[in-house]
């Protein structure tokens, strides 16, 4: 009678251990030893901290605070120049002595590759006691090479098309980062289950380990069962550890990207932000081709090729300009006796067997066919790795259905072994076998959980549509803000 006894209350004590929670999950269990209520930070929370206080997006996005300059410091000035030159002479001969002087203004139309210009100059004769002044007005045009500003107006186009490749990239820049920024919160979300799961399982071998003592003492348990048990528990400790280590590095990677410097302890709550993401193939990356920033970026940089190609062709023309000008000569500043001259005519330059620019003229040619193959290749490597991350959420999706029933099986399975056991059906080895796969199915699910995350937060970069430029305007714009959010 009194055995059994003792057996029924063995397997009220080892079945209470197990499932006193109801069935075991891994959703958040009490193991923090620090009393203090933790702070639940959302993905969305810390998606937006992270934008607001971590300076590796600031140093992104401040990159296209210089491309504003990039036509003003690549092409022709357009400032009215100033050229002022005096001194002052002595006719030593004449025992006399006189101020000379020149001022000139002169101002390039760029797109026209027109110069205009004005000079006023007054020096004094070395034959007479006067002092002769002249002033000129000049226009050159250019006729030949850059003609009428061609040059300059193409490579105005090329600047503003590389202005325009560099945004695409600052945005692919910022979408690469936030990609990273959002996998580490996944990352942060996987450790702490994993240590929510480690800590209760340790928790629960710990507790079946007395309750295998005072079987031991009870005389139904032999010794060996409590070594075996405590292997057990130490085997479960070691895993603890790792997972509580994992989970520090982790949380220190989000604590940094907040620059967070807060008493209250951080922790993560199940993202569903993308959860609602759909995966078509055929569609995205039709859409992706048809309208995705990678493939404009591609066009973009096919036509600078052609440009470049124009650009260099042009600078193998000779340098012809067209002079127009106005004269006007007379001794004193007020030109008295002045004579009246109008004048026109040109001036050339070749250089025979320019082999730099005839370099550069064939490097272009070989640059945009490189880039048309560039596209080809982007193309059909995009498309690889667009269907190969389609087949691995896919693959993902399967296997965290079969994760929610090999918990399920393995918990029930437990649950019949642990009554064996208790009634000396199986040995402790089986026993520890059956908790250890419940374990192991439960750490799965976790790992196919933020798996599945990561992959559609890779299909969404991919894709280009994690962010878009008008995200980045409003939302996630960079601007001076306080940041007392996460400090």
């Amino acid at each position: 009678m009194n055995k059994n006894v003792l057996l029924t209350l063995a397997i009220v004590s080892i079945t209470a251990v197990m499932f006193a929670d109801g069935s075991f999950r891994f959703a958040h269990a009490q193991n923090d030893a620090d009393n203090r209520s933790p702070r639940v930070l959302t993905l969305e929370e810390y998606i937006n901290g992270a934008i607001e206080n971590d300076t590796a997006f600031q140093a992104i996005l401040i990159n296209e605070m210089a491309l504003k300059y990039q036509k003003d410091l690549r092409l022709p000035a357009r400032d009215i120049v100033l050229d002022v030159q005096g001194q002052y002479d002595f006719v030593l001969d004449q025992d006399r002595e006189d101020p000379e002087a020149t001022i000139a203004l002169s101002k390039l139309f760029p797109n026209l590759g027109t110069t205009v210009g004005a000079e006023y100059s007054t020096r004094p004769s070395w034959t007479e006691a006067t002092s002769s002044s002249d002033m000129e007005l000049y226009l050159t045009q250019p006729i030949a090479q850059n003609a009428f500003g061609r040059a300059t107006r193409l490579l105005d186009d090329i600047i503003g098309l590389e202005n325009d490749v560099a945004k695409h990239q600052i945005v692919e820049a910022y979408e690469d980062y936030l990609a990273t920024i959002i996998t580490a919160y996944y990352n942060w979300y996987e450790a702490y289950e994993n240590m929510l799961i480690g800590q209760s399982s340790y928790n629960e071998n710990v507790k079946l380990l007395d309750n295998m003592k005072e079987r031991e003492n009870s005389k139904i348990a032999k010794p060996v069962d409590v070594n075996k048990t405590s292997l057990q528990v130490y085997a479960k400790q070691e895993t603890l550890i790792g997972l509580t280590e994992t989970y520090n590095k982790t949380l220190n990677v989000i604590t940094t990207a907040l620059r967070y410097r807060g008493a209250e302890r951080l922790v993560p709550k199940r993202p569903s932000m993308y959860d609602e993401v759909i995966v078509s193939f055929e569609r995205d990356f039709k859409e992706l081709y048809e309208n995705g920033r990678t493939f404009q970026v591609l066009k973009l940089l096919e036509e600078k090729s052609s440009l470049d190609v124009s650009k260099n062709a042009d600078d193998l023309l000779p340098s012809i300009e067209l002079l127009v000008g106005y004269k006007i000569q007379g001794d004193e500043y007020e030109f008295e006796s002045g004579e009246n001259m109008l004048y026109t005519g040109f001036s050339f330059s070749y250089p025979f067997f320019d082999q730099v620019e005839r370099a550069q003229h064939g490097i272009a040619k070989v640059e945009e066919e490189k880039s048309q193959i560039t596209t080809d290749n982007v193309y059909y490597r995009l498309y690889r790795d667009i269907r190969n991350l389609a087949l691995g959420i896919e693959r993902e999706q399967e296997l965290l259905a079969l994760a929610d029933e090999k918990i399920k099986l393995s918990e029930a399975v437990l649950e019949d072994e642990t009554k064996n056991y208790t009634y000396g059906k199986i040995t402790l080895n089986d026993y520890i076998d059956a908790v250890n796969r419940r374990d192991n199915n439960l750490f799965n699910k976790i790992t196919r959980i933020s798996n599945l995350k990561r992959l559609k937060i890779d299909w969404l970069r991919l894709n280009d549509k994690l962010v878009q430029r008008s995200d980045m305007s409003t939302k996630y714009q960079w601007e001076d803000k306080p940041r007392s959010l996460f400090r």
